[in-house]
């Protein structure tokens, strides 16, 4: 930390995110770090549900996804939520790089570049940014890796996948991604901010991989695990 910055982290300390005790110059005080749900040792490296000995869960064999691994720092529980929301819906954009920081800590993915998860262009204009982009830019920074903006989109505006039961929620995103780049022969990290039941990941890999990519990892910051 520079000199300048020390002076002022001592001079205009900053309140915790989550709680509002003073944590200095970090985003979250001690305590609420601490907080943060982590995921099971054991997870299947599909789809990133809990499995037992981390082997490939029923699912995924039965059903296997078009992506082929899913990797993510936190489960999606409370205090990791109210950083999502704090993304999201007050533009906290410190938190993108938080969490950045947090999923680089952890198993990182493989890949030829980093293509963040569009948003229908409406829903880009009402939000101002893209939280999946905020949080890609430093990951692609971090990692030396091409960050793709512009080669895919979201082009239809789909219903809100949590406003929905999960048994819909495949059939809500179908066809609702393009792409214009040839992806012959890559491997690609799609990254996102929360993974629930992976339908939107899963039509973003079928698209991906109509377009030439051999492989579609999920790089996310929160995954939601069923009961």
């Amino acid at each position: 930390m520079s000199i300048w910055r020390k002076t002022l982290t001592t001079l205009l300390p900053q309140d915790c995110l989550l709680c509002g005790t003073t944590s200095g110059d970090a985003l979250l005080c001690p305590g609420c770090h601490r907080d943060l749900p982590r995921l099971p040792l054991e997870i299947c490296p599909i789809c990133a549900e809990a499995a037992p000995g981390g082997m490939t869960c029923g699912a995924c064999v039965s059903a296997p996804p078009q992506f082929d691994a899913t990797f993510a720092a936190f489960r999606y529980d409370f205090p990791a939520d109210k950083l999502i929301q704090a993304l999201k819906y007050h533009r906290r954009l410190a938190t993108a790089d938080f969490l950045a920081t947090a999923m680089l800590a952890g198993r990182r993915p493989a890949g030829d570049m980093i293509v963040p998860l569009p948003l229908f262009p409406a829903r880009l204009a009402e939000r101002g940014f893209n939280q999946s982009v905020e949080i890609g830019r430093p990951l692609a920074r971090s990692l030396g890796l091409p960050l793709e903006l512009d080669g895919c989109i979201r082009s239809r505006n789909t219903t809100p996948q949590a406003s929905l039961p999960w048994k819909e929620r495949r059939k809500n995103v179908r066809h609702a991604f393009e792409c214009n780049i040839d992806l012959t022969g890559k491997s690609v990290i799609v990254v996102d901010d929360v993974m629930t039941t992976g339908a939107t990941l899963d039509e973003f890999a079928r698209t991906l991989k109509a377009h030439g990519a051999v492989r579609v990892s999920n790089w996310v910051a929160v995954r939601t695990l069923s009961d």
